[in-house]
């Protein structure tokens, strides 16, 4: 082509981009909704001018090695990472325990929050409530964890990118910033729960000397302790959680040993479902377990935590065996956390599940308990029981060791909670708002949005109502754990995304059943919880505005999702405040891949398609 052909090209590419923004911006809905997507999952085009991104450098597609197949745009440098773990080179990629050991580490530290405060109450509730009977349900959860976890792992190895990267380059500026909302009220109520744990374990430690408010200061300091750790080096933080998660396993393992519970009815527990004779108290408890089990939070920071390692995401076959070596640390990271959860569970499904006050309040007048007061000398059964409780019984029952070191637990258990809730929030709100803070100022933010409430009920009320609490910040999880369900499967479900890693038709449908079946628990919470606050007309339009919103924003991302998946019928309807510019679909290319996708889908081959950059070029028309 001789060069005045060249420009003539040049030209007209600069007039058709110009037309192009002119049309977007006359349909008055950019100024609304801010940057469109990045990613070509629903777009034909994209311009930095539009945007108001910054220009990166693509990243090489993974599958076929090819630029013009880029997984999106990543930065050159990863700013969240100043070190990365190196994985060891090696000849072939066969099995090896060098490389296993190399990706340790992301896969603890996320197993952490199965295994802080707001965990460790629910185990405890579930024991006291409906005995060993509500053990297969936390095996359930577990493994519906380890499913997302694995979805977050893999969208952070095969993108470079996390999720809340990925959100903010893919949704409008509305629905990303309710999703910010939404993300950060999780975390400051798992920051909430480590609080109230890390006081009453001080309270415990010191017997009462260190009062409840007292504890709640001392928490002011120690997530300061964990960024000087953190100068150290990525793999000794990760040294330093794994040695609080052994603190938690020799503990609760240590009641464990000491109660001893009948094992016959653990197994039974574990692999007959069933809840029989079950009050409502204790049914509101099952549906609880998942929405303490699975962190929304904890989704968006494992896919950051996976790029601490070298990953060569130039081949194919590096990002396979990063995906293997990441599933299988996550596999290991959260039995650990399954076992331990076992033990508080069972500790309590034998010591207190249909004992009355009098047994535990003559056990505390034997010991010589100062405690004696939270059991009063009746014959009516327990009504109530918290982690405080919980600790008062053991040292009754078993002597002060037995307190002090279920105290000890605890502590790590808050502890060890505390800097994944920093680092979660560090990367939500880098993510999200592309917003660069260091981390100390996101600490005193978040923390001093968790002290006041806390410090003041530890102040004014009492261990009741402090603990208490707990129960509100466990329904409050499980009402965020939509927006980080629904966009974990919508990114790791889009073929312009993740390629031939994305999810198959199997996992697609049963995320997509998780996703409802846990809004039909927040409904259930929702209903439940409704009746216990105040009895106030005002209150109830309150609620009902809530609620109203909080399903259409669901709606929203459910809407998204599906048309990302292919229905692409769902453009033609409204959705209120978040309607997207239907003329930046690729809607026909969009439904050509999607029908081909499913009929590869059902011959049960996702990583060998042939064609797959001719396939996608109409889905990367934004991106080249």
């Amino acid at each position: 082509m001789s060069v005045d052909n060249e420009d003539l090209v040049a030209s007209m590419g600069q007039a058709k981009s110009s037309q192009n923004n002119e049309d977007l911006g006359s349909a008055g809905e950019l100024s609304l909704m801010g940057p469109q997507p990045q990613y070509g999952l629903l777009q034909n085009h994209s311009d930095d001018s539009l945007s108001g991104q910054p220009e990166t450098t693509s990243s090489v597609n993974a599958v076929s090695g090819d630029p013009s197949r880029s997984l999106g745009p990543v930065p050159e440098e990863d700013p969240d990472f100043e070190h990365r773990v190196p994985i060891p080179e090696e000849e072939d990629y066969s099995f090896s325990f060098r490389k296993l050991w190399a990706f340790t580490g992301p896969g603890f530290l996320m197993s952490i929050a199965y295994l802080d405060p707001g965990n460790i109450e629910s185990d405890l509730q579930s024991g006291f409530h409906a005995n060993f009977q509500l053990l297969w349900i936390l095996m359930l959860a577990t493994l519906m964890g380890l499913l997302l976890q694995r979805l977050s792992a893999r969208l952070g190895v095969v993108t470079g990118m996390h999720l809340a990267e990925v959100c903010f380059r893919e949704y409008p500026k509305v629905p990303r910033i309710l999703l910010w909302l939404m993300v950060e009220i999780a975390i400051i109520g798992s920051d909430m729960q480590e609080v109230i744990g890390t006081a009453i374990a001080f309270n415990l430690l010191s017997n009462g000397k260190i009062p409840l408010y007292g504890g709640v200061l001392i928490t002011i300091t120690d997530t300061f302790v964990f960024l000087f750790l953190d100068k150290y080096g990525l793999r000794k933080l990760e040294a330093f959680f794994a040695l609080l998660i052994t603190i938690m396993a020799i503990s609760f393992g240590y009641e464990y040993i000491t109660v001893a519970p009948d094992q016959k009815a653990v197994l039974a527990g574990l692999f007959i479902p069933r809840c029989q004779g079950c009050d409502s108290q204790a049914s509101l408890q099952a549906v609880g377990i998942i929405g303490a089990i699975i962190m929304p939070h904890n989704i968006y920071l494992h896919s950051a935590l996976v790029k601490s390692r070298e990953i060569h995401r130039e081949k194919k076959e590096a990002v396979k065996e990063a995906n293997m070596y990441f599933f299988i640390e996550a596999c290991i990271a959260l039995l650990i956390a399954f076992i331990i959860n076992l033990f508080v569970v069972s500790v309590f499904a034998q010591g207190l599940y249909n004992h009355t006050n009098a047994e535990i309040h003559d056990m505390c007048v034997e010991q010589g308990s100062i405690y004696t007061e939270y059991f009063p000398n009746n014959t009516d059964l327990i009504k109530q029981m918290d982690i405080f409780k919980g600790g008062v019984y053991l040292g009754c029952e078993f002597g002060a060791v037995a307190l002090y070191i279920w105290a000890i637990g605890i502590l790590a258990s808050g502890q060890s909670s505390t800097m994944t809730g920093t680092y979660a929030g560090q990367f939500v709100m880098e993510g999200f708002l592309n917003l660069k803070w260091p981390r100390w100022k996101r600490i005193m933010l978040t923390r001093s949005i968790a002290i006041l409430p806390t410090i003041f009920i530890a102040a004014f009320k009492g261990v009741h109502d402090l603990t208490g609490m707990n129960d509100l910040l466990n329904v409050v999880m499980s009402l965020q754990l939509p927006f980080a369900l629904i966009p974990i499967l919508t990114f790791t479900s889009a073929d312009a995304l993740m390629s031939d890693f994305k999810n198959g038709i199997i996992a697609k449908i049963f995320c997509f059943l998780l996703a409802i079946a846990v809004i039909g628990i927040n409904m259930f919470f929702v209903v439940t919880y409704i009746p216990s606050l105040p009895q106030h007309w005002a209150m109830y339009v309150f609620v009902a505005i809530l609620l109203c919103a909080y399903i259409i924003f669901i709606l929203y991302l459910f809407w998204y999702c599906l048309i990302t998946l292919g229905f692409t019928f769902l453009r033609n309807i409204p959705m209120p405040c978040c309607s997207l510019n239907a003329q930046s679909y690729n809607l026909e290319g969009l439904a050509e891949d999607t029908d081909r996708d499913t009929a590869e889908d059902k011959d049960g081959d996702t990583e060998d398609k042939p064609n797959t950059a001719e396939r996608d070029t109409s889905m990367d028309d934004g991106h080249q």
